[in-house]
């Protein structure tokens, strides 16, 4: 099998994207992975630091290793925004596949530093791990939104600059950069998320030379996303879209058969309506 760098690295020369999506529960492991299974395409299971926590840093590598040996597929396990030094040595400690640190909330001196303290500890434990920075704050909570996220800015001005994310991966060494490029984190709940800076996406790729990540997938259009893969986005994030479908879902298994109290039954409906948000998703990001 394949390391997930040769599959990012081979879906930037094909001008595909590899899918990433966030999980909470056993629920959202299954959709991915089931997803993903059926397309017969690689994927990544993210958790964030809440997620993580809710599940178990151990427990959720564990799960993940387990059905990816079951189903004989690549199913790779990422710490998603990852906000301090000691909660990356935790998930590199654990053994998994990728890591994000999420600087860009702080100083340009401060995300810097964290970010090479912690590919530093990182590539000395597991030459293999993969790491990405993240240059531009785009929000942090994958929710539903009346309004853009506190502290962001679309304005060009204040997206990820090209020799700003150049010198930034030279600095640094990461495997993998996350730009502010129009992105949000979440959905507007009046309609579709700001259009994509394509051109940004585009410079940012021929000044980082390495591959870029697209946060907040959420709510954009399949025109933005079929644009910025082809500008050079080799891996897209998806969360708020299946916590709906999961929402949705759930919310109608209840409605359907109140009396129901079996766990399993209850939830399955809502396990599959993510399995065919991700599928969906999976589809686009490889023009299939």
């Amino acid at each position: 099998m394949k390391t997930a760098k040769e599959y990012i690295l081979e879906a930037q020369k094909n001008k595909k994207a590899l899918g990433h999506f966030n999980v909470s529960n056993m629920e959202g492991v299954w959709a991915v992975s089931r997803a993903a299974k059926s397309l017969n395409l690689p994927v990544f299971i993210g958790v964030s630091e809440g997620e993580r926590d809710f599940i178990g840093i151990k427990e959720i590598r564990a799960i993940v290793t387990a059905v990816k040996e079951d189903l004989d597929h690549p199913i790779f396990l990422n710490a998603d925004h990852t906000y301090s030094f000691d909660r990356v040595k935790e998930v590199v400690d654990a053994g998994f596949d990728s890591v994000i640190i999420d600087g860009a909330k702080l100083s340009a001196e401060d995300n810097l530093k964290l970010t090479q303290e912690s590919v530093q500890y990182a590539k000395s434990k597991n030459p293999n791990i993969l790491i990405e920075g993240e240059l531009g704050y785009i929000g942090q909570s994958s929710k539903l939104l009346n309004e853009l996220p506190e502290g962001v800015n679309l304005d060009p001005k204040s997206l990820t600059h090209p020799d700003v994310a150049k010198d930034f991966v030279n600095k640094t060494g990461i495997d993998l950069l996350a730009p502010a490029v129009g992105n949000i984190h979440g959905m507007l709940k009046g309609g579709g998320n700001p259009a994509l800076n394509i051109e940004r996406v585009k410079e940012i790729g021929e000044a980082a030379g390495v591959p870029l990540v697209l946060h907040g997938g959420s709510g954009s259009s399949d025109e933005d996303f079929a644009n910025a893969i082809e500008a050079g986005i080799s891996i897209i994030h998806i969360n708020t879209e299946i916590r709906v479908a999961y929402r949705d879902a759930l919310k109608k298994s209840l409605q359907d058969e109140p009396d129901e109290i079996s766990p399993y039954k209850i939830a399955k409906p809502a396990m599959v309506a993510m399995q065919k948000v991700i599928e969906n998703r999976i589809k686009l990001f490889n023009r299939s």
